[in-house]
């Protein structure tokens, strides 16, 4: 049973507030400036159900941030980034998350390292990234010399930009793209002007 707030939810209870939480992410994708009620309403339930649950509509941005970041670090843990073949780990990995990042785009761009949960999860997810890129270097699949740091960062970056022009790929082309950039770039493998 899933909690909130150091509470169980009832089953009844998370199926709702799941509800809100998914009516809040479609809502606010298509208008940020939704209000508590047309999230409501999105989600088939009362406005006070909504009220009762998060007293403020920051509340309920920080909570839906909180939610989408809680099924981002599942969907990295979800590839076996430490345990998988780093290729594939890292290939799943990528198409996981921009399922994630697909799904609760406002969620994510939400949320901030002031939640120390949300911070905890980010820091977990970036640990777990440069291990599979240790793994990765350590397995030839990257160069022995490639800077873990800036790989990563330039693997965040082309993630961030999958996700955002996605152009009517799906989740797999785009985890290829973006694999396949990170890892043979756009140059010619032997260049022969510099």
């Amino acid at each position: 049973m899933k909690t909130t707030g150091g509470r169980a939810l009832r089953a009844d209870a998370e199926r709702t507030m799941t509800a809100i939480l998914e009516a809040a992410e479609r809502t606010l994708s298509r208008d940020p400036a939704s209000t508590m009620e047309q999230i409501a309403e999105a989600a088939g339930v009362a406005r006070t159900t909504v009220h009762r649950r998060f007293a403020t509509r920051e509340a309920l941005i920080d909570a839906l941030a909180l939610w989408a970041t809680q099924r981002f670090a599942a969907a990295v843990g979800a590839a076996h980034p430490d345990t998988a073949p780093p290729l594939v780990a890292l290939y799943q990995t990528t198409a996981n998350v921009l399922d994630i990042k697909a799904g609760w785009g406002f969620a994510m761009s939400q949320a901030s390292s002031a939640n120390p949960e949300v911070a905890r999860l980010h820091s977990e997810v970036r640990d777990t990234c440069e291990r599979l890129f240790r793994r990765a270097r350590e397995a030839g699949v990257m160069r022995a010399d490639a800077d873990l740091a800036w790989t990563r960062r330039v693997y965040y970056a082309l993630i961030h930009e999958a996700a955002q022009n996605r152009d009517d790929k799906d989740n797999d082309v785009l985890a290829t793209l973006v694999v396949d950039t990170l890892l043979r770039g756009a140059g010619a493998p032997h260049p022969h002007r510099l």
